[in-house]
């Protein structure tokens, strides 16, 4: 009796060893923290589809935990980080790294783009004929992964007339970045920033009288709650990068550094097939949850484009200032090719 149980005892113990031994041949090899400044939900579905494919196609060996609305660091505080080793990804706009990034913040500037299409058109062109755009993520010891596409940006609040410039005159208007600001006070509207997790309670407290944001994040973020009436389209723009810190970068093997940029140009391809089901499907959302879509006529938006500074021309002066006048000239020149 007590040698079978001593037989059970052992066979159990070496049970549990092997139960160990293929725990740990089965864990992760890299976990890797992703830092995101934007809340869970729907908009973000393609970000978290490259964190599982990322696992999948390397059987498991790398893990990626995203964390949302700003749990590893704010939008303006996360790329920074990733590029220190604190975390090792993360999702950036780069219009909060308007110091840092002289080139890539023009993607989040006003006015520029006619359509998202356009706008993530030019951002491959630009990738693949100026240096200067990698070099930027050099600099934030940062590697590029992709981009993420953005929907037109709507005005959101409380009020009806968000369809006219003189209606927006004196009005708070929710900012970001350093040239949108410039664009809001050019027709009399007060520019306050608020990072888009903040921006629900602001318009609840009257901190901002309108959002500034695109469908999607409407939707995401039930901003049709506290603003009934949503008014555009306004601008296209593109989001925010999703970026890998170089120190986490260099100690992944060849093997899975290649499957993060493979994957990384399907997401980005992806990205924008997806968005435009996808933002079509949110201003449905939103007028069915009671909120009301209005149109913001084209005669109204050609007299905001006119008020508002040419935005490549302020750029390119900001650079001669920094003594990168040439090279912003040559960027500005063949955007304004490829948007004309």
């Amino acid at each position: 009796m007590n040698y079978s149980i001593r037989t059970l005892f052992k066979a159990g113990v070496v049970a549990a060893i092997s139960m160990g031994v293929s725990g740990a041949a089965m864990a992760a090899e890299f976990n890797l923290r992703w830092g995101h400044y934007l809340g869970k939900g729907p908009f973000l579905e393609v970000e978290q589809d490259f964190a599982r494919q990322i696992e999948k196609r390397t059987n498991g060996r790398v893990k990626i935990s995203i964390t949302y609305a700003g749990g590893l660091g704010k939008g303006n505080e996360v790329m920074t980080l990733a590029g220190r080793g604190a975390i090792d990804m993360a999702a950036a706009p780069p219009s909060y790294y308007a110091e840092q990034l002289l080139y890539w913040k023009v993607f989040q500037m006003p006015f520029i783009f006619s359509s998202p299409e356009q706008a993530m058109d030019v951002l491959a062109k630009s990738l693949a004929e100026f240096p200067v755009f990698n070099e930027e993520m050099d600099k934030m010891n940062v590697k590029w992964l992709f981009q993420q596409p953005l929907g037109v940006y709507f005005l959101t609040g409380p009020g009806a007339n968000c369809d006219s410039v003189s209606g927006l005159k004196g009005k708070k208007l929710r900012s970001f970045g350093s040239s949108v600001p410039k664009a809001h006070a050019a027709i009399g509207a007060v520019p306050v920033s608020v990072r888009p997790v903040e921006v629900y309670e602001a318009l609840q407290r009257g901190t901002i009288d309108y959002s500034f944001l695109n469908a999607g994040n409407i939707q995401q973020y039930k901003l049709y709650e506290p603003g009934k009436y949503s008014c555009g389209p306004i601008m296209a723009i593109t989001g925010h990068n999703v970026l890998i810190g170089k120190k986490t970068w260099n100690r992944l093997p060849k093997d899975i550094q290649e499957i993060f940029v493979d994957q990384g140009k399907k997401t980005h391809a992806k990205y924008l097939a997806w968005l435009s089901a996808f933002e079509a499907k949110a201003v449905s959302s939103i007028t069915e949850k009671g909120g009301v879509v209005k149109n913001f006529p084209s005669s109204e938006l050609n007299k905001w484009k006119a008020a508002a500074p040419d935005t490549l021309n302020v750029w390119v002066k900001d650079m001669e200032k920094r003594g990168q006048g040439a090279m912003a000239a040559k960027v500005a020149a063949r955007w304004r090719e490829l948007t004309k």
